[in-house]
């Protein structure tokens, strides 16, 4: 599993994931800091990351888009320290990582996750 983590989450988890093994870049890191959401989607996709971002326009994006890669996950647990992100990143890795793989939105809650499976389709 490759990430890409959004501005705005923790640079430090980046390295702690590396740490342990999981490929992981913080956009800060490679001098995206300020770059536009659809760039940041097609970086991931060009190279096969999952971008994990706190925003909820990358769904949207993925939405309009009909896209079905890449897979983005969506955290909505503010002031998640390096630590505390680290192994919530871990636990959705094992638990969603097939998902993740095919191509989904992964959206963390504080009790729940909920993964949709891309494209992410109007209900009709």
């Amino acid at each position: 599993m490759k990430l890409l983590l959004d501005q705005g989450l923790p640079r430090s988890t980046a390295i702690l994931l590396r740490e342990l093994g999981i490929d992981t870049i913080h956009i800060g890191e490679i001098g995206l800091s300020e770059a536009e959401d659809t760039e940041i989607i097609k970086m991931a996709r060009e190279e096969g990351r999952v971008v994990v971002t706190l925003d909820a326009d990358f769904h949207t994006l993925l939405a309009l888009d009909e896209a079905t890669f890449p897979s983005v996950i969506r955290i909505r647990i503010e002031r998640l320290r390096a630590p505390a992100l680290t192994e919530l990143l871990l636990k959705v890795i094992d638990e969603c990582e097939e998902e993740l793989q095919q191509g989904a939105a992964v959206t963390i809650e504080p009790s729940r996750i909920r993964i949709r499976r891309l494209p992410l389709l109007p209900d009709v």
